[in-house]
């Protein structure tokens, strides 16, 4: 039976395992390949997976490693997804494609992203290819502040400056240990892993996963 999994540290913390169970009742396994090692992660997706979720700190490592990627993996430069097939690895980015189908329903003229790792980089090429009018903010840029109609927080962590946010919309990463909820406009991390795994999911088994059992692992 294929075999599905997560390569990243630290990834204890991880919703993926639960996620997965629930897209597909339980009928494959998930598993979490946890090191701080890209080398031995990579071989132990090549020699026991079809297909992986990849997170940080891999998402720039397993980009340069496939044999083929996605036009939106190309635009975001990273990959948080890798799939085995008789061509060769493909890699895609499900974290664009979330992004993407979160930030379309807002109506939004401009975006400010800020960080610029993994999820930075696929939420900047998400929101410039929607056509939002949008620039990037490293984390010791926030100083003199940020204004956007949605402003994307991709750092894993509260900086300096965070107090000087202005926008309508506010999408963090940050799913486990947020810092910006209870904001006016706030959408959690979490709606941005449910987006992004909905996608992804079908990508790696080839079958379309149950949403709504997906949803309901964060009582949504």
């Amino acid at each position: 039976m294929d075999k599905f999994g997560l390569i990243g540290h630290p990834i204890a913390h991880s919703f993926s395992p639960a996620l997965f169970t629930a897209a597909y009742g339980g009928k494959y396994s998930y598993d979490l390949i946890e090191t701080p090692d890209f080398e031995e992660a990579w071989r132990r997706f090549l020699d026991g997976y079809k297909a992986i979720n990849v997170t940080a700190p891999f998402k720039g490592n397993a980009f340069e490693r496939v044999d083929w990627r996605s036009p939106e993996c190309e635009r975001a430069g990273a990959t948080n997804l890798v799939v085995k097939t008789p061509e060769g690895t493909k890699a895609y980015n499900s974290d664009y494609r979330g992004v993407k189908s979160l930030l379309d329903p807002l109506g939004c003229r401009t975006a400010a992203v800020i960080g610029f790792g993994g999820a930075g980089k696929a939420a900047l090429a998400a929101a410039e290819d929607i056509g939002l009018d949008t620039h990037l903010y490293r984390h010791a840029e926030l100083a003199g502040g940020v204004s956007a109609d949605v402003i994307i927080y991709t750092l894993p962590r509260a900086v300096e400056g965070i107090d000087r946010l202005d926008c309508a919309h506010l999408l963090e990463a940050n799913y486990k240990d947020p810092c910006l909820a209870g904001r006016p406009g706030y959408i959690p991390g979490s709606a941005w892993l449910l987006a992004q795994a909905v996608t992804g999911y079908a990508l790696m088994t080839g079958e379309e996963p149950d949403g709504a059992a997906m949803a309901a692992v964060f009582g949504c």
